[in-house]
């Protein structure tokens, strides 16, 4: 049963319930590198669950739905009967195959240690506006290196190119995560005692065109959609499990172990993290615990999920 504990602004708030963001570090590059390496994330999960969290689950997909994307993309160049994917398909795509894997491993997890819960994977829809000033400015990389032909054409179908090494790759926007479409089904799931995996990737970007929702060619930040994520569901704790025990620094690397968010705010302000690495799980962090009273983000390294959540090792924002 979910517990119902601090009674909040009208609201009874889930004092036990946590969203935990995985790192791409959590799955590897290759099919066999994901089965082996979503073990150490299943422990991590697991811990969590035997200290009567209600856990919801999202994740990095930076390598798959490139793979997929690139494996599609030359599928319909080889055989003129195929379209290339679309992003939102190729993030839908990575959101199963990751997410199976993930089930799996969760599950056997917890039987080992004699706990039945059953686990789910739902292929989340995020909104974005199509305003968002990111998409003037893409800055995510995908795809596979293209020829200067290739990369002119992509860019005649409005699409955007930058130089790469010896050629070319195609760059899509990162769009900030407005709603989440699903949020009702995982809401259910998780008072059911469910084990929820939702929004991998950052969630598939879509735009509401009347009543149907068009796939956007763009990639959420994954740690900004958690943190929205987290605020929908009511959580009490913002998790995001990374390669590192701490946060630092740009210049100094000074190791960040407890701090306030007006402290966040002002390392932030005052550029002290890498604009692509840290500063969105900083600023997600911020988002999340400065959108409710009593919240607690945590950004640790995926094997100290458990000192993490007791505030013994990782940067703790509250």
């Amino acid at each position: 049963m979910t517990e119902y504990t601090t009674f909040r602004k009208g609201v009874l708030m889930k004092d036990k319930r946590i969203v935990v963001a995985l790192g791409r570090n959590a799955f590897g590059e290759t099919f066999p590198e994901q089965k082996k390496n979503v073990k150490k994330a299943a422990e991590a999960i697991a811990d969590l669950v035997e200290q009567k969290y209600q856990v919801v689950i999202t994740h990095s997909n930076g390598p798959q739905v490139g793979m997929i994307q690139t494996a599609m993309t030359e599928f319909a160049r080889l055989d003129s009967r195929y379209t290339v994917a679309p992003m939102s398909l190729c993030g839908a795509m990575s959101q199963g195959y990751i997410g199976y894997d993930l089930q799996n491993a969760i599950r056997t997890e917890l039987l080992n240690r004699g706990i039945f819960k059953p686990v789910s994977t739902v292929i989340t829809q995020v909104r974005v506006d199509p305003f968002d000033k990111a998409f003037n400015h893409p800055t995510k990389v995908i795809g596979r290196t293209m020829s200067k032909e290739e990369a002119e054409a992509e860019e005649e179908k409005g699409n955007y190119v930058v130089a790469e090494g010896d050629g070319y790759r195609r760059i899509i926007a990162s769009p900030q995560p407005v709603d989440i479409y699903e949020i009702d089904a995982i809401t259910a799931l998780l008072d059911a005692g469910q084990l929820v995996i939702a929004a991998g990737g950052g969630g598939i970007p879509v735009m509401e065109q009347g009543t149907t929702l068009k796939g956007a060619s763009a990639v959420i930040e994954k740690d900004y959609t958690a943190a929205k994520l987290a605020d929908m569901v009511d959580a009490s704790h913002l998790m995001i499990l990374t390669a590192r025990e701490y946060m630092t620094t740009k210049d100094t690397d000074e190791k960040l172990e407890k701090i306030s968010v007006s402290d966040a705010i002002k390392l932030m302000d005052e550029g002290n993290f890498d604009p692509i690495t840290t500063l969105p799980k900083v600023d997600a962090c911020v988002s999340f615990v400065s959108s409710g009273e009593g919240r607690t983000a945590i950004i640790t390294k995926l094997e100290e999920a458990y000192q993490g959540i007791k505030e013994r090792i990782g940067t703790i924002i509250k």
